[in-house]
Parts: structure tokens; C-alpha cells; sequence
């Protein structure tokens, strides 16, 4: 392939053959996603320019849910139309649904052994950290003035406080951003966007000046078409399930939480918490930290620690006498309702993009729901760290039982290795995963 012309188009099925290979190697989280991407179709392959990929990325990170995987879709859309979306969007998260529904069976089958109860043990307190980090590193991010602050703490003190469901949040943030965006628009400029490039990597395929093609060319007429279709698969999927209330209920959670995704995923876990855990009662509270954990060192997106939500919601529901069938119900259940909205933004929204290439800003209610991510995600931290600080503690009795040491150790330290040594997270809930290993071959 010549450094001075474009590269010839893939087929679609070498494009598979990478897009199954993003999705093994696809870790650490959306920014390497991000970045694992660009090196390879940018730099070296030049399947696209990098104007016409940041470009689609600036639409991605305005779009609720896995930025990552919308970035992919989008990529694989323009190439190879509807098709390359669905092998690409399906592809970039299938090694993990396979993987995390495969690990929440053994930790149903094998979670009371001692030496799996002192691993969970060590990384409990490193999923302390973790969301702490991701706080902190939104919050530096987001809360640019006294403004954005407040409204991250009036989040906190609603969800914590007063158990203000996480969507009256975003509205509520959203409506503030609104009015705010009117009256002060300083305060509520917003951040994040890439901007143009000035990076020249040789000719691409899809190039700055290339033209979309026939099928990435915006109509209403194929807009309305994409819409119908849509809501068509979605009350088919919602019909099959109908008469099992339980899947049922997953069903029209999980499709929810993927319209409420703003922010990232660790933005949309106290809802998935609230629901889950408190409504559904799907899973403990401490069974979804061990699947947050498990979630951030398996490939693919955050967002997948779902398939763990759902896998084990339909064993303790039994929605059907098998545990694994159940397990493997609920996790795909729960899978296909989060991921299908990913699938409708793009190709309802991308050839209205690419009519419209342009530079795309962060709306102020986008802004001032951002800030109240950051208030948000700092309440499940707090949340984390009481149950692992004080495990026999209930909401009748919120400091009941030991105070436990060692996981504060355990946490402070792996938010200074995060923070201050920018360590990987995947060594760091390796290195606590040993410490509480070593650590239930002592006590037991």
C-alpha cells in the first residue's frame, strides 16, 4: 500500500477479522478504546481521515452510552453500511458478554469458597478507588466554576440524602443547564470537544473531502423508515419476553438506562444500582461491586458489567428452572435492550452528520448534566466504601459491626497509584485481588 494513495476498500469480511480482534484486545476502558482505533484505522490501515474521525467521535461523546462501541459502529457503517454496524457494534462487546457471563456462573457456582471470598475481599476496596478515581478525573474535568460545583453537590445531596432517583437527577440537571445556559452562558460553556485535526497520516479511504456514500446520505424518508424499524425490533423483543414478568422488567429497565448513559458508565451505575439492587433485587449490593470489578478487567465496555446485572438477576429470580439457561436469559436480555439504542443513534443520527460536518459543541444542559454525573458518581463511591468499610452495616444500623481496616489501607493506596503513579487498573485490581488472597489464606 502506497504511502500516497488511498488504500483499497476491505471487504467485509476483513473488516470482521479486526473488528473481532478490537473486541479481545479492547481494554482500558473508552479512552484506550478510543485510541486503539485511531492507531489502527487512522495511522496504519487509513480506512478514514482523521478530520472524519474525530468528527464522528465529537457526535459519539454526545450520545448516551458507550462512546467506544458508537465510535465503531459508526466507522463500520460508513464502510460497509447497516451490516458493518451490526458486526462491528456486536463484535466489540460479544467476547465480553461471552467472558462475563462465564465468570458469573463460576462466582455463583464457587463465591463461598474461602480463597474466591479473599480475592473479592482485596478488590473490594479497589473499587472504592476506581469510581472515587473517575469522580475525581470527571469532576477536574467538568466543574470549571462555583456554578457546575454546586450543581454536583445538589446531585449528591439528592441521590444520597433524599434518594432521588438518578433520571429526576438528569432532568432536573438538564432543565438547569437549560435556563442557565440563557442567563449565565460563561458558566455553562462546554468542554470535550476534539476540534479539528492537523495530523496528515497520507490519503484514507474515507478522506476529509470524500463524499458519503449512497447509503450514509440523509433523507426523512429513510430517517422515518430507520425510526419504524427500530420501535418495531424493540416491541418484538419486549412481545417474546412478555409473558416472563421478569425478563419482562429487565426489558424495559435496561432500555432506561441506555437513554441515560450521558456522562459514561460509571454515570449510569447508581441507576443501575438503584434498580437492580434496592427495586428488582436482582443482586446484593456487594455482588455489584464484585461485578464492577470483574467489569473493569475484561474487555469491551464498562457498560457490560449489565450481562453481570442480568445473569445473575435471572438465577435469583429463576426465570427459568436451569440456573445457567436463566443466568444466560437474563445476562442476554439485559444486554440486547442497553446495546440496541447504540445501534438507533447511529443510524438514525449518522447521515444527518454527515450532511452536516461540522464542529459539534457540548450543549449547556449537557454541560450541567456532566456536573451532576460527577455528584452522582461520588455518591456511589461513598456508597462502596460504607459497604466495604463496615460489612455487617444495614440501612436500619449504618455503623453496625466491625470497622474494617484493611480495606481503607487497601483503597487509599490504590487511589494513590491511580492518581498520583497513573497506574493501570487492571494491575491494580490484580495487586489487591493478591493482597485479599494472601490475606484469606491467614485468616481461614
Amino acid at each position: 500500500m502506497s504511502e500516497n494513495t488511498a488504500p483499497p476498500a476491505p471487504t467485509l469480511g476483513e473488516a470482521l477479522k479486526y473488528w473481532l480482534k478490537l473486541g479481545f484486545i479492547s481494554f482500558g476502558g473508552p479512552a484506550g478504546q478510543i485510541s486503539m482505533m485511531h492507531q489502527e484505522l487512522v495511522e496504519r490501515r487509513r480506512w478514514i481521515s482523521e478530520h472524519r474521525y474525530l468528527h464522528a467521535l465529537n457526535y459519539c461523546m454526545l450520545l448516551p452510552g458507550p462512546e467506544a462501541t458508537q465510535l465503531a459502529i459508526y466507522i463500520s457503517w460508513l464502510l460497509h453500511g447497516v451490516r458493518g454496524a451490526v458486526v462491528a457494534g456486536v463484535l466489540f462487546f460479544l467476547p465480553a458478554f461471552v467472558l462475563l457471563s462465564l465468570l458469573a456462573g463460576i462466582y455463583l457456582a464457587f463465591g463461598d469458597v474461602p480463597a474466591v471470598q479473599g480475592i473479592f475481599y482485596g478488590i473490594k476496596p479497589a473499587v472504592v478507588a476506581v469510581v472515587l478515581f473517575a469522580a475525581w478525573r470527571i469532576g477536574a474535568r467538568a466543574l470549571k466554576n462555583e456554578v457546575l460545583m454546586g450543581i454536583a453537590a445538589l446531585a449528591f445531596i439528592g441521590i444520597f440524602f433524599f434518594r432521588i432517583d438518578f433520571p429526576w437527577i438528569v432532568l432536573a440537571a438538564g432543565l438547569l443547564g437549560a435556563v442557565g445556559g440563557k442567563l449565565m452562558p460563561a458558566k455553562f460553556k462546554g468542554g470535550g470537544s476534539h476540534g479539528p485535526s492537523h495530523k496528515a497520516y497520507g490519503p484514507a479511504l474515507i478522506d476529509d473531502d470524500t463524499p458519503p456514500p449512497a447509503h450514509a446520505r440523509f433523507s426523512w424518508g429513510k430517517l422515518t423508515l430507520t425510526v419504524a424499524v427500530f420501535v418495531l425490533i424493540w416491541l418484538a423483543a419486549m412481545l417474546a419476553i412478555s409473558g416472563m414478568p421478569d425478563l419482562y422488567n429487565m426489558g424495559e429497565f435496561f432500555t432506561k438506562a441506555a437513554f441515560l448513559t450521558i456522562g459514561g458508565a460509571y454515570a449510569v451505575l447508581p441507576y443501575v444500582y438503584q434498580g437492580g439492587v434496592e427495586h428488582f433485587g436482582w443482586l446484593t449490593g456487594p455482588q455489584m461491586m464484585d461485578g464492577l470489578a470483574l467489569g473493569e478487567t475484561t474487555p469491551g465496555p464498562l457498560i457490560m458489567v449489565v450481562t453481570w446485572v442480568g445473569y445473575l438477576g435471572g438465577v435469583a429470580k429463576t426465570v427459568f428452572d436451569n440456573p445457567i439457561i436463566a443466568g444466560l436469559a437474563g445476562a442476554g436480555v439485559a444486554t440486547f435492550f442497553t446495546f440496541l439504542p447504540s445501534f438507533f443513534f447511529i443510524l438514525a443520527g449518522g447521515p444527518l452528520i454527515e450532511a452536516t460536518r461540522g464542529e459539534l459543541k457540548f450543549t449547556a444542559p449537557l454541560t450541567a448534566i456532566t456536573a451532576a454525573v460527577v455528584g452522582v458518581i461520588l455518591n456511589l463511591a461513598t456508597f462502596f466504601a460504607w459497604h466495604t468499610f463496615w460489612p455487617q452495616a444495614t440501612e436500619a444500623a449504618p455503623f453496625a459491626g466491625p470497622f474494617d481496616a484493611l480495606p481503607v489501607v487497601v483503597a487509599i493506596a490504590s487511589f494513590v497509584a491511580l492518581w498520583k503513579y497513573k497506574a493501570d487498573i487492571m494491575k491494580v485490581i490484580g495487586a489487591c485481588a493478591a493482597i485479599g488472597l494472601i490475606y484469606s489464606f491467614i485468616a481461614f
